[in-house]
């Protein structure tokens, strides 16, 4: 944590973009919170939980190939600013869904606020090597996970309780407000630009990222096992959890607020514990025991309680995967295809999370136990593992 701390004092910009990321990513959770609640509440089938999970990643899987290039040739403050808009813009819209009538716009307004948001998060991870070294990018990874981790833990924790007493249309109102305040704060920051490219054709520079990326297969392996962490994305599955499971046990926003903040804490601790320990030798093993942890978590779901065990232990080593495999791949991109290559690379992330997120709802509609995908979903990083193994090897 001190080398955390030396970094964040001795430079200023990363220290101001890392605090504006906690703040809006602790105002995300409360309206992600708000949407799931307000879906159940309206008593919202299987499906609509699902394809809302999705939504969250799908955008990044539709824009990615021009949002590379967008990165590439657009001043990059008026671009991180241009999108808080939009993301303020479309947590307002959400205060109008009362029934299930509006299904459709809501589904709209997250697929656009997350596809503006994933944009956000595809320019700044793009923007850290410009002013960092090998080591500091490496923390500023690290930092960023745990600041999504501490964020998702507070947010969710705070939400489900905030939900459970002042309700969804609130939580909506204080996710605008707390964005409001980092667009203040990014107005008045200095940040190097990521233009290379001020004349070459969108169209262009699309088609050079791909060649640039067959050429370079060892990027593509990486984007590939660095989009194994997509395998995390329980959104679907902790919402049909407090649904179907645990209804009766407490009300539904405390259910999924106990359980992603138990993860999320996980999160934090898996970071800092982990951070000196992992390298191309550990990763393997770190693969095998996050799927053995996710199975261990399906196990146990038949309590309600005891699964926070379980819950616990797999959150331990997601954001340790996230973060050095992400910093693996800005090591191996040369400099003016960052952007494009963050961009295909949150681009398979957000596909694999999205295909997740469907899966679970297909997989409980068509009659598997929630116990069960959980354990597919373990079963799934053990592959992973030995995927890793054939990469180091060649």
């Amino acid at each position: 944590m001190k080398n955390y701390q030396i970094l964040l004092r001795k430079n200023r910009v990363l220290l101001r973009l890392s605090f504006i990321q906690l703040l809006c990513y602790f105002g995300a959770w409360f309206s992600h919170m708000g949407i799931f609640t307000l879906l159940i509440n309206l008593n919202a089938p299987a499906w609509a939980l699902s394809t809302a999970a999705a939504f969250t990643f799908l955008p990044s899987m539709v824009l990615a190939p021009f949002s590379g290039a967008l990165i590439d040739t657009v001043n990059t403050k008026k671009l991180m600013l241009a999108l808080t808009v939009i993301e303020i813009v479309t947590v307002f819209g959400l205060l109008f869904i009362e029934s299930l009538t509006g299904i459709w716009i809501l589904l709209a307004l997250i697929f656009i606020r997350m596809g503006a948001g994933s944009i956000y998060f595809q320019t700044e991870m793009s923007l850290l090597p410009k002013f960092l070294d090998e080591d500091d990018l490496k923390m500023a990874n690290e930092i960023h996970s745990i600041i999504w981790s501490v964020s998702y833990a507070l947010g969710m924790a705070v939400a489900g309780f905030y939900i459970h007493y002042f309700g969804t249309t609130s939580a909506f109102i204080v996710d605008m407000l707390i964005y409001m305040v980092g667009f203040w704060l990014l107005l008045g920051l200095r940040i190097p630009t990521l233009i290379t490219h001020k004349t070459t054709h969108a169209f262009k520079m699309i088609r050079s990222g791909y060649r640039y990326l067959r050429a370079n297969p060892k990027i593509m392996h990486l984007i590939l096992l660095h989009a194994s962490v997509g395998l995390t994305a329980y959104d679907a599955l902790v919402a049909l959890l407090a649904d179907y499971q645990y209804k009766s046990l407490l009300s539904v926003s405390l259910i999924i607020g106990f359980i992603n903040a138990a993860r999320a804490i996980s999160l934090v601790l898996g970071q800092i514990l982990l951070s000196s320990r992992i390298n191309p030798k550990t990763l393997f093993t770190i693969f095998i025991v996050q799927g053995l942890s996710i199975m261990l978590w399906g196990i146990l779901q038949f309590d309600f309680y005891i699964s926070f065990i379980g819950i616990f232990l797999c959150g331990l080593f997601a954001t340790t995967i996230w973060s050095y495999t992400f910093t693996l791949i800005q090591y191996a991109t040369d400099e003016q295809y960052y952007g494009r290559v963050i961009a295909y690379n949150d681009m398979i992330f957000m596909g694999i999370g999205t295909l997740t997120s469907f899966a679970i709802g297909y997989l409980f509609e068509m009659g598997m136990a929630l116990w069960m995908v959980t354990c597919v979903l373990g079963f799934a990083f053990i592959a992973v593992a030995f995927y890793w193994r054939w990469i180091n090897s060649h």
